[in-house]
C-alpha cells in the first residue's frame, strides 16, 4: 500500500478508496482539490494532531510602539437624522501574528516581576535576607509568601488584556505602550497554538482520520454531481443513483466529525477561582 506523503498522493489514495481504476469517479480535479483543502482545514481546526502549542517571541521595535500610539478614526451617521454624526477612535495597538497561528493563549509580562532583578524589589530582598542559604527560613514559608505576592499583583495590577482573531492575524494588546515598553529591548512572548504545515511534516497526510474524512468529502461531491442525473436513463438502460451515494457519504462525514470532536479535540481552557 502506498503511504500518502503529499497532497497529490492523498488525492490518489482517496480516489482509489472510492473505486478509481475499476469505475469512473465523476468528480473534477478542481473539486477533489477543494475537498482536500476542506479536509485539511477541518483537521487543523478540530484534531489536536493538526496543531501544536508554541512559544513565539517578537522584538518590539520603535515602529511598533509608534504605530500603537496612533489611532484609526471612523465616522458614524445616525440612521434617522443624517446630520448627526460622531467620530470614533480605535487604537492601533496590535502586532501582526504569523498566519498559521489559530489562537493566542496568553502574553507573558514585560516587566521582570518574577525575577526581582531590582535591589528594591520585595522578591529580591526576600531572597537576600531570608533565603540566601536555604537554611535560615522554611521553603514552605517562602512559597506561601511568593503566592501571596503573586495574588496581590493579580488584584492590584491585573493581567494585560489581549484580543486575537485568526482571520485578522492581529494580536491586540491593551496597555500603555509608551511607558511600559522599551523599544528594541523588550520582547513580546506569547503562548499560542499553530497549525502544523503538512508540506513540512508529511506524516499528516497519512493520518487515518484525515484519509477517511477526505474520502468521505469526495464521495459526497461525487453523489452531488450524480444526483443531477437522477431518473435519466443512460445507454443500456442504466440509471444514476447519486442520492444514495450522497446519503452514505453524509452519514460517514457526520460519524467522523463526531468521533474527532469527542475524542481528538482539545478541551476548552477555563479558570477555576
Amino acid at each position: 500500500m502506498a503511504i500518502p506523503s503529499t497532497k497529490a498522493t492523498l488525492k490518489t489514495y482517496c480516489l482509489r478508496a472510492l473505486g478509481f481504476g475499476v469505475i469512473d469517479i465523476n468528480v473534477s480535479d478542481d473539486q477533489v482539490d477543494d475537498r482536500l483543502d476542506e479536509a485539511l482545514q477541518y483537521f487543523a481546526q478540530y484534531h489536536y494532531d493538526g496543531i501544536e502549542k508554541m512559544y513565539l517571541k517578537h522584538l518590539i521595535t520603535t515602529a511598533d510602539v509608534a504605530r500603537a500610539r496612533g489611532n484609526t478614526s471612523s465616522t458614524a451617521t445616525d440612521v434617522v437624522d443624517t446630520s448627526v454624526t460622531s467620530t470614533w477612535l480605535e487604537g492601533n495597538n496590535w502586532i501582526p501574528v504569523p498566519s498559521p497561528v489559530v489562537s493566542v493563549i496568553k502574553v507573558f509580562p514585560f516587566s521582570d516581576t518574577g525575577g526581582g532583578s531590582s535591589m528594591f524589589d520585595i522578591r529580591y530582598q526576600l531572597r537576600l535576607n531570608d533565603l540566601f542559604d536555604f537554611s535560615s527560613t522554611s521553603v514552605i514559608q517562602y512559597e506561601m509568601t511568593m503566592q501571596n505576592l503573586d495574588f496581590l499583583e493579580h488584584i492590584l495590577v491585573g493581567e494585560t488584556p489581549i484580543r486575537f482573531n485568526q482571520h485578522q492575524n492581529r494580536l491586540y494588546i491593551d496597555m500603555d505602550w509608551e511607558n511600559k515598553i522599551t523599544p528594541d529591548v523588550d520582547y513580546l512572548l506569547i503562548e499560542c497554538y499553530r497549525k502544523i504545515d503538512p508540506t513540512s511534516y508529511t506524516d499528516i497526510y497519512d493520518d487515518i482520520y484525515l484519509k477517511r474524512y477526505a474520502t468521505a468529502l469526495i464521495k459526497q461531491q461525487w453523489g452531488a454531481n450524480l444526483s443531477k442525473f437522477n431518473g435519466v436513463a443512460m445507454l443500456g438502460g442504466v440509471t444514476m443513483n447519486g442520492e444514495t451515494i450522497y446519503s452514505q457519504a453524509l452519514e460517514e462525514i457526520n460519524k467522523l466529525e463526531e468521533q474527532i470532536q469527542l475524542h481528538f479535540e482539545l478541551p476548552i481552557n477555563y479558570m477555576v477561582g
